[in-house]
């Protein structure tokens, strides 16, 4: 098959419909295929002061923390439970530590100043430290290390 039936065949599916082409000449055999990458990037591409619902997977094992729940989980521990919340200002994989054999950014009773690196979100493939906007202890972690998180979801408090 030469290149002019090639590029006409790639013209007649960039203006079709049609996502997939197969063609078979004696021997030779050609499949073309359009795929697109448009939806996943716009999931990403709202903007933050957004929330976006259904990002994680459904199967995926997620610990979700109501802040309404929080004095019902620990009455007699309430004081703990008290404090800045510091959220998740994305959808993405949280993780603890820099990197899997490292030690976390700050444990339960750290203190932290504003400024201080808590953890890492990873979207699409960039790591992007979560900084601490308050000053104080580090009171909870309501995250496990590697769980999807979404956007304005709670990650830890600081008291």
């Amino acid at each position: 098959m030469d290149l002019r039936k090639l590029k006409k065949l790639i013209d007649l599916v960039e203006e079709s419909g049609i996502t997939e082409l197969e063609v078979t000449e004696g021997e030779e055999k050609v499949r073309i295929a359009k795929h697109s990458n448009i939806a996943p990037q716009q999931a990403y591409m709202v903007p933050q002061a957004a929330p976006i619902a259904g990002a994680a997977p459904a199967q995926a094992k997620k610990r979700s923390v109501d802040l309404d729940d929080l004095d019902d989980e620990e009455d007699d521990d309430s004081d703990d439970e008290k404090g800045h919340v510091v959220k998740s200002p994305m959808v993405g994989t949280f993780y603890r530590s820099a990197s899997p054999g490292s030690d976390a950014f700050v444990e339960v009773g750290s203190t932290v100043k504003v400024g201080d690196t808590l953890c890492i979100v990873e979207a699409m493939k960039l790591l992007n430290e979560i900084e601490s906007d308050g000053a104080g202890t580090i009171k909870k972690i309501l995250v496990d290390n590697g769980q999807p998180v979404e956007y304005g979801e709670p990650l830890f408090i600081i008291g």
